[in-house]
């Protein structure tokens, strides 16, 4: 006799399984030969960017650069004038890949009457699967401000109002557009900070940023764009190398001979100065104590 209720389990169990792996390797974030133009203007231009589940990816690129238009395109907020873009394999206007996305986009405002709380349990929702009101609070450090009203925030408390709404819904995507822009430096660190504790969960974080360091503090893997365009992407290190560099000033007994390209000045006491502007500092700073050149006063700043 056929053991008709077992085979049917183990169908069941076959195709839970086949859609785990497919839900595993489907990119979150898939947009082929992307665009968007405003009349003759192309903000962005032919883009084509994948990111897999639990990346964190910096859109690294100056003010202009079509950043925020790319990031609005993937969120299904604006259409793309030529490309596709698909969000965990769909539509991104979509119910369905929606409520598995946060957002924390530039032009935000709250309802300056309403309370942290009630902005947050207002929020919430919208979700099929929204967090507690306290979970969120606390991991956007709000829990003492519950009951502020939003017109008594200040700006770097209004920030983490918004990280707090764009995590409302529990999300496996989360994107940031510029979100540090308007921080001082100690509001932006402790931003950062409750950001990796939300990524240190696996969750893929998108966010954009003009700043190379802030993209190298966080991220796993850097895309540049300049108008429109991507031109690199690589980790954090390898961009770094192909955009920047560090100077390496030093104090030292005589130049070696093999040194380029450095601004050399003789301090008139047995000893010169030596500044120079390499993507590796620990190469030539190696060349330096090989060669038995006493080295002091050295400083090396990106």
């Amino acid at each position: 006799m056929q053991d008709v209720t077992g085979g049917t389990r183990d169908g069941i169990r076959a195709v839970h399984t086949v859609e785990a792996m497919s839900e595993t390797t489907t990119p979150v974030i898939e947009a082929t030969a992307l665009s968007r133009r405003f009349g003759d203007l192309t903000a962005v231009d032919a883009v084509d960017l994948t990111i897999r589940r639990g990346e964190i990816v910096a859109i690294l690129g100056p003010n202009g650069a079509g950043k925020t238009t790319l990031i609005e395109m993937l969120l299904g907020l604006r259409m793309p004038s030529g490309g596709t873009v698909r969000v965990f394999g769909l539509d991104p206007s979509g119910h369905e890949a929606r409520s598995r996305v946060g957002a924390m986009l530039q032009d935000t405002d709250a309802p300056t009457a309403l309370s942290v709380s009630e902005i947050v349990t207002l929020v919430r929702h919208y979700y099929p699967k929204a967090l507690p009101v306290d979970t969120v609070l606390a991991a956007a450090g709000l829990l003492e401000h519950r009951r502020k009203r939003v017109a008594q925030l200040s700006g770097g408390l209004r920030q983490r109002l918004s990280f707090a709404v764009a995590m409302c819904g529990d999300p496996e995507l989360l994107y940031l557009d510029e979100p540090t822009a308007a921080l001082d430096v100690e509001a932006r660190l402790a931003f950062w900070a409750q950001v990796r504790g939300f990524a240190s969960s696996g969750r893929t974080v998108l966010f954009s940023t003009h700043n190379l360091a802030e993209a190298q503090s966080l991220a796993h893997r850097v895309v540049v764009i300049v108008h429109g365009r991507i031109v690199a992407d690589g980790t954090p290190r390898e961009i770094a190398s192909r955009v920047g560099g560090s100077v390496v000033e030093l104090t030292t007994d005589t130049v070696p001979e093999w040194l380029e390209n450095a601004t050399i000045r003789h301090t008139g006491q047995g000893t010169v100065v030596i500044r120079v502007v390499t993507a590796e500092p620990e190469t030539f700073l190696r060349r330096m104590f090989d060669g038995g050149h006493a080295v002091t006063d050295l400083h090396v700043t990106p």
